[in-house]
């Protein structure tokens, strides 16, 4: 995968790090971060449902409604999104994902699935005002804010206005933040533990209001307007 501007190295590395997981494929993590208390959540299985972001309790897709799924991994394979009846769109930098999604999703309800493209989230393969909801969760921890302020803006772009965009931000003020940090850096992608004062200045320069924020125990959803 490549990408012709100063970010291509990071997302590849992003992308790495989950095709490997996508794919059950071994880390290499050395003892003493497997010795971690974190670690070991992780292995078992424990850690995910402390760090998923349920965005459809902020915002809950309406019918018919067209919604865009950015770094949507393999979410519509978990998550209820036939029930909302909402048409469902993603994009993705996993090509593992991406084909897994493909390939299964319009087995799942081919009228409301409506396809992943592979591609990074400052670069939407997508038009103007398109979209009712955008949704991107579980990895903004992954990029500087520099590079979320480009997301902001495209955003932006393929939302109708009115649109929502719900988006999830680790908090460096969790207990939980810093060993989690550790362990994605072994994992193979680094981890930017921005403070949550610096993330609602981009939002505000972006022209965004915040509508909602919700608590989990590492990372806080956020809903906004444009």
């Amino acid at each position: 995968m490549y990408y012709s501007d100063k970010w291509q190295v990071r997302l590849a590395q992003v992308a790495y790090r989950f095709n490997q997981q996508y794919e059950n494929q071994s880390f290499d993590v050395p003892t003493e971060v497997q010795a971690m208390p974190i670690y070991r959540e992780w292995v078992s299985g424990i850690l995910a449902a402390k760090i998923v972001s349920s965005f459809w309790e902020i915002a809950q897709p309406q019918k018919n409604q067209h919604c865009l799924d950015i770094g949507c991994g393999v979410s519509f394979l978990i998550y209820p999104w036939r029930d909302w009846q909402a048409y469902f769109y993603g994009q993705e930098i996993s090509n593992v994902a991406r084909d897994a999604l493909n390939s299964r999703g319009s087995q799942l309800n081919s009228k409301l699935f409506k396809g992943v493209e592979l591609g990074p989230a400052h670069q939407l393969n997508y038009p103007l005002d398109k979209f009712d909801l955008a949704i991107a969760t579980g990895f903004s921890c992954y990029f500087p804010l520099e590079y979320w302020s480009a997301v902001l803006a495209e955003v932006k772009r393929v939302l109708k206005p009115g649109g929502q965009f719900v988006f999830d931000i680790l908090n460096p003020e969790q207990p939980l933040a810093e060993d989690w940090a550790v362990l994605e850096t072994y994992l193979g992608a680094e981890v930017f533990l921005e403070a949550i004062a610096e993330w609602e200045k981009i939002i505000k320069a972006a022209d965004g209001k915040v509508v909602a924020r919700q608590s989990g125990e590492l990372f806080d959803l956020y809903k906004v307007r444009f």
